[in-house]
């Protein structure tokens, strides 16, 4: 007998009440439910890792909006100019946050660079030991302090000392410390420059410019992100600007860069170094075929092996680009044979990996430009390039605010980073005072933190002294694990690739230097400099003193027969 309702009208069964198209397709539902409770049931505490091996070109966030302008940004010959207007209210909350807790939010503001105008893009501050000061620490996280004599602030950043610079730098996890001296003032030995930040001066800010940020699809010219560099007029960075024009002279792959005036709020104008920063679409410029995918090393991650979940490496890579289509499975199969390859099985197989005279064109070009904060330094600083056609790695460098800074007699078997124990090839683990460490360092920097120093020095990178080490210590180099990268190490440990590195080494010195390139390109670019607004006497010392590192840079190799002969 059907159940009626008291009014006798008949219920409705529960299939009844179902959606007609449920009920029509309900075998298949059932069976996806069922499926999902035995997983949940057998396969609950599992980890199941995501993998990704398309090999597709396509790209998930694509430009719908690019803006043309009308000068190129990048064209160095040109003298440009930003202005960025912002709430102060905005501004304000993100200065307290970044006080209180290092967060660095976006806030919004309207652009205009060589006079086209662009409403509501990002801009938010970026770095981590050079924005120390702007947390009332003078470079130093928790207001710690070095060792007497010790180069202050930067993480062991730049403090001139008998006018000279360069020298031991800990860099900066995110942009760099400022290099080569301030002002790019690099070369001979000496400490370290840190930069007096104030929110009451924000045109000398290191800002992340974010095109499409608020706007999707938007972009400028191509770019979507546009970095000023630390260091504003007389300080602006000349060593960075040269390292970028060296590096793509030799047909490499260097970010574009020119200077600019940078006006914020109606606040007077200042000199800034604008740099193309490494985005989304970076990697598809480095060939007409761009079916490649980049990974941007992070400072707080390292180069070992994780296990095979492509996701826990997320932490030591950011991939910029065609992240629908490919992850970090490339990474996480170079990263676990590079730890686990005997001698022989490198120095066989390397080239199954990585284009190896890329490798060598990257590792001598860092030794040439003194770059003490390269792959195997404090911050990192390099991309890899994986090409989807070839299945092989090519090593790129980015962040140049730390060469031109050490021992500029250096040659290609020296150590110009943390390996040596400190810029300028010394060997830093007897003891010793190693070259180009700061006067009044005390013998054998500490392996761990210095006295005073707070822990998570700096903000992002791995504990440890200004090497930014693990702390646990390793000889030649203070601050442990930072002292080197496996890859590089490896490739200049192994006789097998002694050839290839010196080939490499004596092609990049004669476009560098026995041409006389870098030393026109100094003079060039300081008067780009002083076009964009920087005249001064201070701007003046700065480039004299590049001018002779660049110099005795180029005499030094000229008489190492290994270079020459």
């Amino acid at each position: 007998m059907t159940a009626t309702t008291p009014t006798g009208t008949r219920k409705r069964r529960l299939r009844d009440r179902l959606p007609v198209r449920l009920r029509q397709h309900w075998k298949p539902v059932g069976a996806l439910a069922v499926g999902l409770a035995v997983m949940v049931a057998f396969l609950g505490d599992v980890r199941i890792s995501p993998y990704v091996t398309s090999a597709s070109r396509v790209e998930a966030d694509t430009i719908t909006d690019d803006i043309p302008g009308t000068i190129d940004l990048y064209n160095t010959s040109t003298a440009h100019s930003i202005q960025l207007t912002y709430q102060q209210t905005d501004f304000d909350k993100m200065m307290k946050e970044f006080k209180e807790d290092g967060t660095k939010d976006w806030i919004k503001a309207d652009l205009v660079v060589d006079g086209v105008y662009l409403n509501d893009v990002g801009i938010r501050l970026k770095g981590n030991s050079t924005l120390m000061s702007l947390r009332g620490n003078k470079g130093m996280p928790g207001g710690g302090n070095m060792p007497p004599g010790a180069p202050q602030g930067e993480g062991a950043g730049r403090q001139a000392q008998d006018g000279r610079t360069g020298g031991a730098g800990g860099g900066d996890a995110e942009t760099g410390a400022p290099g080569g001296g301030a002002g790019g003032r690099a070369g001979g030995p000496g400490g370290m420059v840190q930069y007096d930040l104030s929110a009451e001066k924000p045109e000398e800010l290191p800002w992340l410019v974010k095109i499409d940020e608020y706007v999707e699809g938007r972009a400028y010219q191509g770019e979507r992100e546009i970095s000023l560099r630390p260091g504003a007029n007389g300080q602006v960075p000349l060593n960075e600007a040269l390292s970028l024009s060296l590096t793509d002279t030799s047909g490499q792959k260097a970010e574009r860069y020119a200077f600019t005036s940078v006006e914020v709020n109606d606040r007077p104008a200042a000199t800034r170094l604008m740099v193309e920063n490494p985005d989304t679409d970076y990697a598809d410029e480095t060939d007409d075929d761009s079916n490649a995918v980049l990974y941007k090393a992070r400072a707080g991650g390292d180069f070992s092996y994780q296990g095979d979940d492509p996701s826990e490496y997320e932490s030591a890579f950011k991939q910029l680009n065609k992240k629908g289509s490919q992850d970090l499975e490339p990474v996480m199969k170079l990263i676990k044979w590079v730890e686990n390859a005997s001698d022989e099985e490198f120095a066989r197989d390397l080239d199954q990996y990585v284009d190896v005279e890329s490798l060598a064109a990257y590792v001598a070009t860092q030794n040439l430009l003194l770059n003490f904060d390269d792959m195997a330094g404090p911050g990192k600083n390099y991309l890899l390039r994986y090409d989807l056609d070839t299945k092989k790695f090519t090593v790129l460098g980015w962040d140049y605010n730390l060469t031109f800074s050490g021992d500029a007699t250096a040659g290609p078997d020296d150590s110009t980073g943390m390996g040596g124990g400190m810029p300028g090839g010394g060997e830093g683990g007897d003891g010793q005072q190693p070259s180009g460490a700061p006067e009044g360092m005390p013998e054998g920097m500490p392996e761990g933190l210095p006295e005073g120093m707070p822990e998570g020095f700096p903000e992002g990178m791995p504990q440890g002294g200004p090497g930014g080490g693990d702390g646990e210590g390793q000889e030649g180099g203070p601050g442990g694990r930072m002292a080197d990268h496996p890859l590089k190490t490896r490739f200049l440990e192994s006789d097998a690739f002694d050839e290839v590195y010196l080939a490499a080494y004596k092609k990049l010195y004669q476009q560098f230097y026995a041409s006389g390139t870098a030393a026109k390109e100094v003079k060039a670019i300081a008067g780009q400099a002083r076009a964009a607004g920087a005249g001064s006497e201070e701007l003046d010392t700065a480039v004299t003193q590049l001018t002779k590192t660049v110099t005795d840079r180029a005499e030094a190799l000229a008489k190492d027969k290994a270079v020459t002969g």
